[in-house]
C-alpha cells in the first residue's frame, strides 16, 4: 500500500515538474507579447498559468497549442523555439487536454441536427421510391466539414438554393415515378374500389409511404396535411393517381425527410444504415428498432456482418475511401495533364479501374474480415485487366472476368502491397504533370499517420523545371537545392523522405527507374537518423507506427460515422476503439463493429458489453 502510494506522490510530482517546464516555453517565447498589462489579441498567459485551467480553460489552451504548432507565434524577428520544441509543447498540450476530458469517462457527445448531404439524398430517395434516377445531380454540391467528410453537420445547413432545388427534384422524381411500374407497385397498395372511398384509399397509402420517408413511426395528425392536400388536388379535377402522387410530393421536402432526427430506437436504425449504407434503413431494422432490440451489443454484431456483405455497402466504401485518401479529386483538380499522360486520358475504362482500385480493396478487406494494416502492406490487391498492363505486373486474373475487379494475391517483389502502390493514390499526390515527393510525404503524414505538418511560410518559391541547367535536373536534385534554405528544411527534414521513397512511381503510378534522365535515387532518411530505401522500405516504417495509423483511421471512421467533427472528449472513444481493434488481430470488421458499439454511436453514456 505505502508502494502505490508513493508512486502516487511521484506522479503528482512529475506532472507538476511538466507543467512548470511548459510554463517556462510560454514564458520564454510568448511573455513578450502575452505578458504584462497589454496583452495582444486579448490572449494573457494568467489565463493558462494553473493546471486547474486545462479543465476551465481548454479553449485558450487550444488556441495557444495551434499558434505555437503551426509556426505563427511568436512573430517573424523575435527568438523563435526549435521545431522539436514547439512539436513537444503540442504533443503535451494535446495529452493532458485529453486527460482532462477523459477523467469523467467516456461520453456521448453533441448530437447536432443535420441534412442529408447530396449522396444520401439520392440513395434515399431511389430506395423510397424503387427509381434508379440521379436526383441528387441536381442539387449544389456539399462542402467537407467535421473530419473532412461531406456529411458533417457544420456543412449540412439548408441554404435558399437547396429549397428550390427540393422544390424542383421533389416534382421530377415523382413524375420518374409515376411512370416506372415497379415505382407505382411500390407506391399504390390502395385504390378506390366497392366500399373503400378515395380518400381511405389515399390515408392507406400514405400509412405506408410516410414512415418510410420519415425513418420513424408516424402520429395521427402528422397525416392530415398531407391528406388535404390530396384532397385539394381532386377538388381541381385531378384523377386518383396523379392526386397521390401530388400530396408524396410533399413529403420529399418535409424537414422530416430532408433532416436526420437524431433520438430514440429509429435515430440508430437510421445512423446504422446512413454509416453502411448511405441510405435509409430496410425492414429488418426498422423491425428491431420498433422491438427495441436495435441496441442490443449482440443484435448490433450480428448487424454490422450482415450489413457489409449487402451491395449497399459499396457506397460506405466508396464515399468513404474517396473523401478520406482524397481520390474523388482526381476527376477535378487532380485530373493527370492530357498531353503527358495521353493513355491515361483517353481511356476511360482504366481511369474507372483506377479510381475504384482501393475502393473495392477497403471493402473487400471488410468483408473477409482480414488486417486493416493491409492498407499499409497486403499480399493482395483489387486487380483487371486495364489495371495488371497499367502497374506492369502479371496478375493471377479470372480467364472469364479480366476486365471485371478481382481479389488477387500480388507476385512476389511487385512493390504494390497496400494503398500506396495503387495508382489512385499516387495520383492524387503529385502534380498534374510531374511527381512530388512533397506532396506525396504530406499526404503520408496527414491521410495516414494523422500527424499533418504545419501550413507552409508565405512566398515559398516554386521549384525551377529543370530545364535552364545544362543538363535536366530530377525532382530530388530540384527539390534539394529548394532544401538549402534554412527556413524550408526544418519542415522538409520531416515531409520529403516518405516521399523519396515513392519517387519510382510516375505521376500516375507507373514504375520507372529514371527521372530527367537520371537513375531515380530512392533513399531517405528520417529526422531521427533512420535510413530506408524505395516503397517496401517505407512501408516497413509505417508498419513501425501502425498505433499512430490505427487512431487516425478509426478517428476518421468515427467522425464519418457520427456526421461531425470530433471532439477532446471523443478521444477516449477512439483510444477504446482502438484498443478493441488491436486485440482481435488489427481485423477490419472489427473495426467498423467497435464504431458501431461505442457510446456516441448508440447514444449511451454507458455500453454495455
Amino acid at each position: 500500500m505505502r508502494f502505490w502510494f508513493a508512486l502516487l506522490i511521484l506522479a503528482g510530482s512529475m506532472g507538476a515538474q511538466e507543467f512548470e517546464r511548459q510554463q517556462a516555453f510560454l514564458k520564454t517565447y510568448c511573455a513578450g507579447c502575452h505578458g504584462g498589462k497589454a496583452a495582444t489579441g486579448g490572449f494573457h498567459l494568467d489565463k493558462v498559468k494553473e493546471p486547474s485551467t486545462l479543465a476551465s480553460n481548454t479553449h485558450s489552451w487550444i488556441r495557444s497549442k495551434i499558434r505555437v504548432e503551426n509556426g505563427e507565434m511568436p512573430p517573424k524577428g523575435v527568438p523563435a523555439p526549435s521545431l522539436d520544441a514547439r512539436e513537444a509543447f503540442a504533443k503535451w498540450v494535446d495529452t493532458e487536454l485529453k486527460r482532462e476530458a477523459c477523467s469523467g469517462g467516456i461520453t456521448v457527445g453533441p448530437r447536432p441536427l443535420r441534412r442529408l448531404n447530396r449522396d444520401e439524398y439520392t440513395a434515399t430517395v431511389q430506395d423510397l421510391l424503387d427509381i434508379h434516377l440521379e436526383i441528387g445531380a441536381r442539387l449544389p454540391a456539399d462542402g467537407a466539414g467535421g473530419e473532412g467528410f461531406d456529411n458533417a453537420a457544420e456543412t449540412l445547413f439548408l441554404s435558399p438554393l437547396h429549397s428550390e432545388k427540393y422544390l424542383e427534384t421533389a416534382k421530377l422524381a415523382m413524375e420518374f415515378a409515376a411512370k416506372e411500374y415497379k415505382s407505382r407497385t411500390r407506391i399504390l397498395v390502395a385504390k378506390p374500389e366497392p366500399g373503400v372511398t378515395p380518400d381511405q384509399a389515399a390515408r392507406k397509402i400514405l400509412a405506408k409511404f410516410l414512415p418510410r420517408a420519415y425513418r420513424r413511426p408516424v402520429a395521427e395528425m402528422e397525416y392530415a396535411p398531407y391528406l388535404e392536400l390530396f384532397q385539394a388536388a381532386r377538388k381541381r379535377g385531378e384523377e386518383f393517381e396523379p392526386a397521390i402522387f401530388f400530396m408524396l410530393r410533399a413529403a420529399l421536402v418535409s424537414p422530416h425527410f430532408l433532416f436526420r432526427m437524431e433520438t430514440g430506437d429509429f435515430a440508430l436504425a437510421s445512423r446504422l444504415s446512413y454509416f453502411l449504407w448511405g441510405s435509409l434503413p430496410d425492414e429488418l431494422l426498422f423491425d428491431l428498432a420498433r422491438d427495441k432490440k436495435l441496441n442490443r451489443p449482440e443484435v448490433l454484431r450480428v448487424l454490422v456482418g450482415r450489413m457489409l456483405r449487402n451491395d449497399r455497402s459499396q457506397n460506405f466504401a466508396q464515399r468513404f475511401i474517396e473523401q478520406w485518401l482524397h481520390t474523388r479529386d482526381l476527376g477535378g483538380d487532380r485530373m493527370p495533364d492530357a498531353k503527358l499522360f495521353p493513355t491515361y486520358a483517353k481511356d476511360e475504362d482504366l481511369r474507372g479501374d483506377i479510381r475504384l482500385q482501393p475502393v473495392y480493396f477497403f471493402r473487400e478487406m471488410l468483408m473477409r474480415g482480414v488486417s486493416i494494416l493491409n492498407l499499409l502492406d497486403s499480399k493482395y490487391t483489387i486487380g483487371t485487366s486495364h489495371l495488371e498492363k497499367h502497374m506492369g505486373i502479371k496478375l493471377p486474373l479470372d480467364p472469364g472476368r479480366r476486365t471485371q475487379p478481382q481479389w488477387v494475391e500480388l507476385p512476389e517483389g511487385s512493390k504494390r502491397g497496400g494503398v500506396l502502390g495503387m495508382p489512385a493514390v499516387l495520383a492524387v499526390s503529385s502534380y498534374p504533370y510531374r511527381t512530388s515527393p512533397v506532396l506525396r510525404g504530406a499526404f503520408i503524414l496527414d491521410a495516414i499517420l494523422g500527424t499533418p505538418p504545419p501550413p507552409p511560410p508565405p512566398n515559398v518559391p516554386p521549384l525551377e523545371d529543370g530545364k535552364t541547367a545544362a543538363a535536366p535536373k530530377s525532382v530530388r536534385e530540384r527539390l534539394t537545392l529548394h532544401r538549402a534554405d534554412p527556413t524550408c528544411a526544418s519542415c522538409h527534414s520531416r515531409i520529403d523522405p516518405m516521399g523519396f521513397a515513392l519517387e519510382n512511381y510516375d505521376a500516375i503510378g507507373r514504375w520507372r527507374d529514371k527521372d530527367g534522365g537520371k537513375l531515380i535515387d530512392n533513399t531517405a532518411e528520417m529526422i531521427d537518423g533512420r535510413k530506408f530505401a524505395g516503397p517496401q522500405e517505407l512501408r516497413t516504417v509505417l508498419l513501425e507506427k501502425k498505433d499512430l495509423f490505427l487512431r487516425n483511421l478509426a478517428s476518421k471512421l468515427l467522425g464519418y460515422a457520427l456526421g461531425r467533427g470530433l471532439t477532446l472528449k471523443d478521444s477516449c472513444t477512439v483510444d477504446a476503439i482502438v484498443a478493441e481493434v488491436k486485440e482481435n488481430d488489427d481485423s477490419a470488421s472489427k473495426l467498423i463493429e467497435a464504431i458501431v458499439l461505442s457510446a456516441p454511436f448508440r447514444g449511451e453514456s454507458e455500453v454495455a458489453k
